[in-house]
């Protein structure tokens, strides 16, 4: 699908404020935080350890509710949403690519693709599933094992895991954090093809390298978000190292 297909608005936080209770002091992950990503943009978010960059990534992706503010998808106030309608919600329009991979052990890779259509009637999952697999070049892997693939090889199971659903946008944490450099930007390139077809995804970053690939960078400390500047080398001098 192309970026011009993609009509559906853009996720986005508006005034989103994330307090947590710190044993007896409000820890505030998220302050007063706009941001959005466009139909085929790439962002990297990057910014020190505790900074709130995962707390950031999940409320936009609805795995956590804000204290205040907005947080809209597909153009609805999702902090009005009932716990199924964000569930829901989720499912249909984002998708997650995590460091650790969380694949499924006694799966197959195409079924692990597969595993977020198991709770609606999609007769065509499989076939989508299959041609995401050929897509990323696991063609010939479909009835692997994540213990038969590579580290790469499993990020890209995951990267197919998350496209499945169709979804508006892709949130990855630390997509490249357990890959060397040569299968980090086999990766990155992966998400290029993403972002080709209007998907929009937000990635949450020490990896400079990735970075480099992203279209816009922004940087969170202290729950504060800013614009990055610079040039994305110099990034790794201002976040902690993994």
């Amino acid at each position: 699908m192309s970026t011009r297909e993609r009509t559906r608005p853009s996720p986005e936080l508006r005034n989103t404020v994330k307090e947590y209770d710190g044993g007896g002091e409000t820890v505030r992950a998220l302050a007063d935080v706009d941001f959005s990503v466009a139909p085929g943009e790439f962002v990297a978010v990057v910014g020190p350890s505790g900074s709130g960059k995962s707390t950031m990534l999940n409320t936009l992706g609805l795995l956590d509710v804000p204290t205040s503010g907005t947080v809209r998808v597909a153009g609805r106030d999702a902090t009005t949403m009932t716990d199924p309608e964000r569930t829901r919600a989720r499912r249909e329009y984002v998708g997650f690519v995590f460091q650790q991979f969380y694949l499924i052990g006694n799966l197959t890779a195409l079924e692990n693709v597969t595993l977020p259509t198991v709770y609606r009637d999609d007769p065509d999952a499989e076939e989508r599933a299959r041609t995401l697999l050929d897509r990323v070049g696991l063609g010939d892997r479909h009835d692997h094992t994540p213990d038969e693939l590579s580290g790469g090889q499993k990020q890209r199971v995951a990267i197919a895991r998350a496209l499945v659903n169709g979804p508006d946008v892709v949130l990855a944490d630390e997509p490249t954090g357990n890959l060397d450099r040569d299968t980090g930007e086999q990766v990155l390139g992966e998400f290029a093809q993403v972002t080709d077809r209007g998907v929009g995804l937000v990635a949450v970053t020490h990896d400079p390298q990735v970075a480099e690939f992203a279209d816009r960078t922004v940087r969170i400390v202290d729950g504060q978000l800013t614009e990055a500047s610079g040039e994305a080398a110099n990034l790794s001098q201002e976040v902690d190292p993994p």
